[in-house]
């Protein structure tokens, strides 16, 4: 099998930092997309492989996955893109990796970890920022209390700006609940219900509850069966999410929804570099088992920058034989300490 990384919607925000890392490293993905004008410009810019394909295209799409040992692929939302990406893949043999934080598309790609098993390949959705730091810090909550039965996570950016695949994605969710997991089953409230004041360590911040791919990802990676993600916010806010609750069914309308997207494509695709750089994430956890609480707290780099720097790390194992076949969280496969491989993050 040969050694080449492939990299799926390489031109976007995030794609480009990973193409990025990969530079900085010596290596020469082979990239690809949708749109021709796009991947042809990026590619000729650093001399690169490249091909143009929708997933949906499978003849194409397996020809190209067939040139490379694992993919990381960044071409949102994932709930529409995930699918055929991961059946091209047990199809060619193929390691896969993406940057979703779509806990839906976690309990999709899960459904497909048997036979990944069977074609000794891993499927590890979630290597960027969602969810490789929230996951192992789930883990080392869970290490630190085994007996946990409730667990608590949030993070906040202080600096930072969402890149425009990310908000599509939350567009994409508006108008729907909020979805936390209870008894190990999931459980629908609505959004801004949910809130709490958490304490970042430099800092204290309102949070809201939200819908995270850890809802999905922490209860495979620890058996804990209560699990709420929280994000930072502000009281204006979290005061407009509960008065967008009376217009959920319109939020929900797929019209609305298609606009909401059309105006994003109008707004640059993510945050400048030296904002990036000069900003940072914070995540806290809590776990309890209704009589001891253990809290902990981690720190890193951009939530963009971050992504690139896990996913590389993440692929760069995998190409080195270091991987586990079958459907994999970061967490699981590689252990809570993998995030601390990363310079820039410090857990305490």
């Amino acid at each position: 099998m040969n050694k080449n990384l492939l990299i799926y919607g390489a031109y976007g925000y995030t794609g480009r930092l990973i193409v990025e890392e990969c530079l900085k490293q010596g290596i020469k993905p082979i990239i690809a997309g949708r749109s021709a004008e796009k991947a042809m410009t990026f590619a000729n810019k650093h001399g690169l492989e490249y091909d143009v394909f929708e997933v949906s295209e499978r003849e194409k799409l397996e020809k190209w996955l067939k040139r490379g040992e694992v993919v990381i692929h960044c071409a949102g939302p994932f709930i529409h893109t995930a699918k055929s990406m991961v059946q091209g893949c047990l199809a060619t043999n193929t390691h896969y990796l993406d940057i979703t934080g779509e806990f839906q598309v976690f309990d999709l790609i899960k459904e497909y970890g048997e036979k990944a098993k069977e074609k000794s390949i891993m499927l590890l959705p979630g290597a960027g920022f969602d969810v490789v730091p929230s996951d192992c810090l789930a883990k080392h909550l869970q290490t630190k209390l085994p007996s946990a039965t409730d667990l608590k996570l949030a993070f906040v950016s202080k600096g930072g700006k969402l890149s425009r695949g990310t908000a599509k994605t939350m567009i994409e969710n508006l108008g729907e609940p909020q979805t936390r997991r209870r008894d190990g089953d999931y459980e629908g409230v609505p959004m801004g219900k949910s809130s709490m004041v958490v304490d970042y360590g430099d800092f204290k911040q309102i949070s809201m509850g939200i819908s995270w791919g850890d809802v999905s990802t922490a209860y495979h990676s620890t058996g804990i069966p209560n699990i709420e993600v929280f994000s930072g916010t502000t009281e204006q806010q979290l005061a407009k999410v509960k008065k967008a609750l009376r217009l959920s069914f319109m939020l929900r309308s797929r019209t609305i929804k298609n606009f909401l997207l059309r105006q994003m494509d109008k707004r640059p695709d993510g945050p400048k570099e030296k904002r990036r750089l000069e900003s940072n994430m914070y995540l806290w956890g809590e776990a309890s088992d209704g009589d001891t609480k253990v809290e902990a707290r981690l720190k890193t780099p951009n939530g963009y920058t971050l992504t690139a720097l896990t996913a590389m790390l993440i692929a760069n194992k995998i190409i080195n034989g270091d991987f586990k076949p079958g459907f994999q969280t970061p967490s699981s496969a590689y252990g809570k300490g993998i995030i601390l491989e990363v310079d820039g993050c410090e857990l305490s």
